[in-house]
């Protein structure tokens, strides 16, 4: 793994033309679990470093992190985004709540939202058709704005006083990725969530974090370990799949993060920067290029797909201190930003030097995220856990990766 240490190093690849099929390989059905371990910390652990690979139990992770890591969570809660509605004619229509179009927060009080959302059976909603479900306590009803494609405009209001996130709690369902082929029940409405899990907002969870447990994480602090904790909002483009013959005609999903004064002034100060999760790893390096647009005066808090392959780029810890001047400027202790960053081979990390992460569908962002992160290792690792047992996707086995 390459990384950037000064403003030279890097040179433009707006638009890098990575054939696909180089990062294909055959997963087997059956190492994709459709149900969690019974306990989160006795999935197995793939370790990769110094390009050696070895495997150990995820509860012995605090073994593999050195002394002076950061460890960087992304604190986002999965919501119970999926709904189910039916026509007066009786047909199903099945909503997935994507990203919100109004200003107000899911847990305001109000009896008004309107969400981008995935509708199931389109088709069947008429114009002018607006659905309802009785709750007994509550009735919410949804209308159909503006169809654009997969993501369509809906506009929801309820009755009550209640939040739209408790009108979700008690009609929505927790939106497991299609490739489970089942609803969501009690269960994994504990474990797909992380024990962590805060800020309410993904529609996936932050899979690398499903492995840990409060006893995990106190042994990471015993051993001196730092831990912080950011929140980016999972979207379901997640699991969309590249469909074009070369990454550079593929579109990549935005979705929202939220950042603080105090976190950028802890990540300034640490040397040795661990995301857990390709999400956490997104936001970290979007920060960075955050960090670069405020300096020349972009203000937008928007971070295009191509972005991470600009050749004008400073330092990480420059770019840090950027924004946090800024901020203070700006009197701004939170500021909230739209990232759709892609990174794949020919990326150059700013500032993560290592990754906790699941194992990733075959011609996916993701596994072109981890081949930018370990090169052409990435098949080393990814051979190691098919002829080892290892499982696969969101309730697969973990692995730490120091290149």
């Amino acid at each position: 793994m390459k990384f950037l240490n000064n403003l030279t190093s890097l040179k433009s690849m707006t638009h890098p033309e990575i054939d696909l099929h180089e990062y294909k390989y055959d997963l087997p059905e059956a190492k994709i679990p459709n149900r969690p371990l019974d306990k989160r910390e006795q999935s197995k652990l793939l370790v990769y470093k110094n390009e050696i690979v070895t495997e150990d139990v995820f509860y012995n992770i605090a073994d593999h992190l050195p002394k002076n890591t950061l460890l960087v969570f992304n604190d986002s809660k999965v919501i119970p985004a999926r709904l189910f509605f039916q026509t007066t004619n009786k047909a199903s229509i099945e909503i997935l709540c994507l990203n919100q179009i109004d200003i107000e927060c899911i847990d305001n009080p109000g009896n008004q939202q309107t969400w981008k959302c995935i509708v199931g059976n389109l088709k069947r909603w008429k114009e002018g058709n607006i659905l309802s479900i009785d709750l007994k306590i509550v009735i919410l009803s949804a209308e159909l704005i503006e169809r654009n494609g997969e993501d369509n405009d809906i506009r929801f209001s309820w009755t009550g006083e209640l939040t739209f996130l408790e009108v979700l709690e008690l009609a929505g369902n927790i939106p497991l990725p299609p490739y489970m082929n089942r609803m969501a029940d009690e269960d994994d409405n504990i474990r797909y969530q992380t024990v962590y899990a805060k800020s309410p907002g993904s529609v996936a969870a932050p899979t690398a974090g499903l492995h840990f447990t409060d006893k995990v994480l106190d042994e990471i602090k015993i051993k001196g370990v730092e831990i912080s904790y950011i929140t980016l909002h999972v979207g379901a483009g997640t699991f969309k799949p590249i469909k074009s013959s070369t990454i550079s005609g593929h579109k990549m999903h935005e979705e929202t993060f939220e950042v603080s004064a105090s976190f950028l002034t802890e990540l300034h100060h640490n040397d040795f920067v661990i995301p857990v999760g390709t999400t956490s790893l997104r936001t970290l390096e979007s920060i960075c290029i955050l960090g670069d647009k405020v300096s020349k005066g972009d203000f937008s808090m928007i971070i295009n797909q191509w972005d991470g392959f600009s050749e004008n780029v400073q330092p990480a810890k420059k770019s840090i201190s950027s924004l946090l001047l800024w901020m203070k400027q700006n009197e701004k202790e939170i500021i909230t930003v739209k990232t759709s960053i892609l990174i794949v081979p020919g990326y150059r990390f700013r500032i993560c030097k290592g990754l906790v992460t699941n194992f990733h569908q075959p011609e996916s962002t993701l596994i072109l995220l981890v081949a930018a992160f370990l090169g052409e290792n990435w098949k080393k690792v990814y051979d190691y856990a098919l002829e080892n047992d290892f499982r696969f996707l969101s309730y697969g086995d973990s692995s730490i990766l120091l290149p």
